[in-house]
Protein backbone atom coordinates (compact mmCIF):
# COMPACT_ATOMS: atom_id res chain seq x y z
CA UNK A 1 0.00 0.00 0.00
CA UNK A 2 2.85 2.40 0.85
CA UNK A 3 4.46 1.74 -2.51
CA UNK A 4 1.24 2.55 -4.35
CA UNK A 5 0.75 5.71 -2.28
CA UNK A 6 4.36 6.70 -2.97
CA UNK A 7 3.89 6.20 -6.72
CA UNK A 8 0.67 8.23 -6.70
CA UNK A 9 2.33 11.07 -4.76
CA UNK A 10 5.36 11.01 -7.08
CA UNK A 11 3.10 11.14 -10.15
CA UNK A 12 1.07 14.01 -8.69
CA UNK A 13 4.25 15.93 -7.84
CA UNK A 14 5.58 15.34 -11.37
CA UNK A 15 2.39 16.68 -12.93
CA UNK A 16 2.40 19.75 -10.71
CA UNK A 17 6.07 20.43 -11.38
CA UNK A 18 5.54 20.10 -15.13
CA UNK A 19 2.75 22.69 -15.19
CA UNK A 20 3.85 25.92 -16.78
CA UNK A 21 3.66 29.06 -14.69
CA UNK A 22 1.24 31.34 -16.53
CA UNK A 23 -0.82 34.45 -16.13
CA UNK A 24 -4.45 34.02 -17.11
CA UNK A 25 -6.90 36.94 -17.28
CA UNK A 26 -10.39 37.26 -18.64
CA UNK A 27 -12.86 40.06 -19.37
CA UNK A 28 -16.21 40.39 -21.10
CA UNK A 29 -16.36 43.29 -23.54
CA UNK A 30 -19.59 44.94 -24.74
CA UNK A 31 -18.74 44.71 -28.43
CA UNK A 32 -19.06 42.27 -31.33
CA UNK A 33 -16.19 39.83 -31.74
CA UNK A 34 -15.11 41.46 -35.02
CA UNK A 35 -14.68 44.86 -33.29
CA UNK A 36 -12.61 43.29 -30.51
CA UNK A 37 -10.51 41.49 -33.14
CA UNK A 38 -9.83 44.85 -34.82
CA UNK A 39 -8.78 46.30 -31.45
CA UNK A 40 -6.01 43.68 -31.22
CA UNK A 41 -4.95 43.64 -34.87
CA UNK A 42 -4.82 47.27 -36.05
CA UNK A 43 -2.73 50.27 -35.04
CA UNK A 44 -5.90 52.27 -34.39
CA UNK A 45 -7.25 49.45 -32.25
CA UNK A 46 -4.13 49.16 -30.10
CA UNK A 47 -3.98 52.94 -29.62
CA UNK A 48 -7.64 52.89 -28.57
CA UNK A 49 -6.90 50.87 -25.41
CA UNK A 50 -3.32 49.70 -24.89
CA UNK A 51 -0.64 52.28 -25.75
CA UNK A 52 -0.30 55.73 -27.35
CA UNK A 53 1.66 54.42 -30.35
CA UNK A 54 2.10 51.14 -32.19
CA UNK A 55 3.38 49.53 -35.35
CA UNK A 56 1.02 46.74 -36.36
CA UNK A 57 1.24 44.28 -39.25
CA UNK A 58 -1.36 41.61 -38.49
CA UNK A 59 0.15 38.58 -40.18
CA UNK A 60 2.27 35.73 -38.87
CA UNK A 61 5.72 37.21 -38.30
CA UNK A 62 4.32 40.74 -38.68
CA UNK A 63 5.11 43.61 -36.34
CA UNK A 64 3.34 43.86 -32.98
CA UNK A 65 5.36 46.80 -31.63
CA UNK A 66 3.58 48.45 -28.73
CA UNK A 67 5.10 51.81 -27.73
CA UNK A 68 4.13 52.80 -24.21
CA UNK A 69 6.76 55.56 -24.44
CA UNK A 70 6.92 56.73 -28.04
CA UNK A 71 9.62 59.26 -27.05
CA UNK A 72 11.96 56.53 -25.79
CA UNK A 73 15.14 55.52 -27.55
CA UNK A 74 14.83 52.60 -29.99
CA UNK A 75 14.52 49.43 -27.96
CA UNK A 76 13.22 51.36 -24.92
CA UNK A 77 9.73 52.32 -26.08
CA UNK A 78 7.93 49.37 -24.53
CA UNK A 79 7.26 46.10 -26.30
CA UNK A 80 9.72 46.81 -29.11
CA UNK A 81 10.26 44.30 -31.90
CA UNK A 82 7.48 41.92 -30.91
CA UNK A 83 5.85 39.74 -33.58
CA UNK A 84 2.52 38.07 -34.16
CA UNK A 85 3.04 34.33 -33.93
CA UNK A 86 -0.42 33.12 -34.97
CA UNK A 87 -3.69 34.64 -36.15
CA UNK A 88 -6.98 32.78 -36.48
CA UNK A 89 -9.55 35.50 -37.24
CA UNK A 90 -11.61 36.37 -35.32
CA UNK A 91 -11.00 33.99 -32.42
CA UNK A 92 -7.27 33.71 -31.57
CA UNK A 93 -4.06 35.65 -31.86
CA UNK A 94 -0.69 35.18 -30.26
CA UNK A 95 2.47 37.25 -30.03
CA UNK A 96 5.80 37.21 -28.32
CA UNK A 97 6.45 39.68 -25.52
CA UNK A 98 9.35 40.99 -23.44
CA UNK A 99 10.01 42.50 -20.04
CA UNK A 100 9.80 46.25 -19.50
CA UNK A 101 13.01 48.25 -20.04
CA UNK A 102 13.72 48.57 -16.31
CA UNK A 103 14.12 44.77 -16.06
CA UNK A 104 17.12 44.57 -18.38
CA UNK A 105 18.38 41.09 -17.40
CA UNK A 106 15.34 39.34 -18.86
CA UNK A 107 14.27 41.97 -21.43
CA UNK A 108 16.22 40.32 -24.27
CA UNK A 109 14.29 37.08 -23.83
CA UNK A 110 10.72 36.50 -24.92
CA UNK A 111 7.56 35.17 -23.35
CA UNK A 112 4.38 34.26 -25.20
CA UNK A 113 0.84 35.64 -25.08
CA UNK A 114 -2.28 33.98 -26.48
CA UNK A 115 -5.50 35.98 -26.70
CA UNK A 116 -8.74 34.10 -27.37
CA UNK A 117 -12.02 35.78 -28.31
CA UNK A 118 -15.41 34.13 -27.95
CA UNK A 119 -18.71 35.70 -28.99
CA UNK A 120 -21.16 35.40 -26.11
CA UNK A 121 -23.87 37.37 -27.91
CA UNK A 122 -23.95 39.69 -30.93
CA UNK A 123 -22.68 42.60 -28.79
CA UNK A 124 -20.67 40.70 -26.16
CA UNK A 125 -17.23 39.09 -26.44
CA UNK A 126 -15.26 37.15 -23.87
CA UNK A 127 -11.52 37.88 -24.04
CA UNK A 128 -9.13 35.41 -22.41
CA UNK A 129 -5.43 36.24 -22.21
CA UNK A 130 -2.76 33.67 -21.26
CA UNK A 131 0.88 34.70 -20.85
CA UNK A 132 3.50 31.95 -20.44
CA UNK A 133 7.15 31.15 -21.04
CA UNK A 134 8.47 32.42 -17.71
CA UNK A 135 11.85 31.74 -16.18
CA UNK A 136 12.22 31.57 -12.42
CA UNK A 137 13.91 33.69 -9.79
CA UNK A 138 15.34 37.20 -9.78
CA UNK A 139 14.03 39.48 -12.52
CA UNK A 140 11.81 36.72 -13.90
CA UNK A 141 9.75 36.82 -10.72
CA UNK A 142 9.64 40.63 -10.82
CA UNK A 143 8.54 40.53 -14.46
CA UNK A 144 5.83 37.96 -13.72
CA UNK A 145 4.49 40.12 -10.86
CA UNK A 146 4.59 43.20 -13.09
CA UNK A 147 2.52 41.53 -15.81
CA UNK A 148 0.12 39.93 -13.35
CA UNK A 149 -0.99 43.52 -12.62
CA UNK A 150 -0.42 45.01 -16.10
CA UNK A 151 -2.56 42.57 -18.07
CA UNK A 152 -5.49 43.21 -15.71
CA UNK A 153 -5.16 46.92 -16.47
CA UNK A 154 -4.88 46.31 -20.22
CA UNK A 155 -8.04 44.20 -20.28
CA UNK A 156 -9.82 46.76 -18.08
CA UNK A 157 -8.85 49.45 -20.62
CA UNK A 158 -10.14 47.25 -23.44
CA UNK A 159 -13.51 46.97 -21.69
CA UNK A 160 -13.57 50.75 -21.07
CA UNK A 161 -12.68 51.42 -24.71
CA UNK A 162 -15.97 49.85 -25.77
CA UNK A 163 -17.99 51.37 -22.92
CA UNK A 164 -16.60 54.93 -22.89
CA UNK A 165 -14.64 55.33 -26.12
CA UNK A 166 -10.96 55.22 -27.04
CA UNK A 167 -8.26 56.13 -24.52
CA UNK A 168 -7.09 59.75 -24.48
CA UNK A 169 -3.32 59.61 -24.19
CA UNK A 170 -2.80 63.39 -23.92
CA UNK A 171 -1.87 63.49 -20.20
CA UNK A 172 0.19 60.30 -20.46
CA UNK A 173 2.22 61.73 -23.34
CA UNK A 174 2.65 65.09 -21.58
CA UNK A 175 4.28 63.30 -18.61
CA UNK A 176 6.62 61.38 -20.94
CA UNK A 177 7.51 64.20 -23.34
CA UNK A 178 11.15 65.19 -22.93
CA UNK A 179 11.76 68.86 -22.16
CA UNK A 180 12.78 71.06 -25.11
CA UNK A 181 16.54 71.09 -25.70
CA UNK A 182 16.78 74.75 -24.62
CA UNK A 183 15.12 73.96 -21.26
CA UNK A 184 17.54 71.10 -20.58
CA UNK A 185 20.66 73.24 -21.17
CA UNK A 186 21.69 75.50 -18.25
CA UNK A 187 22.40 79.09 -19.23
Amino acid sequence: MRIVLGIVLWALASVLAAQERAISKQVVVAAPIEAVWQAWTTREGIVSFMAPAAEIDARVGGAFHIHFNPYGEPGMKGADDMRYMALQPPSMLSFDWNAPPHLAQVRQQRTFVVVRLKALAPESTQVTLNHSGWGEGGEWDLTYTYFERAWGSVLGNLRKRFEQGPMDWTEWLARLRPPPASAATPK
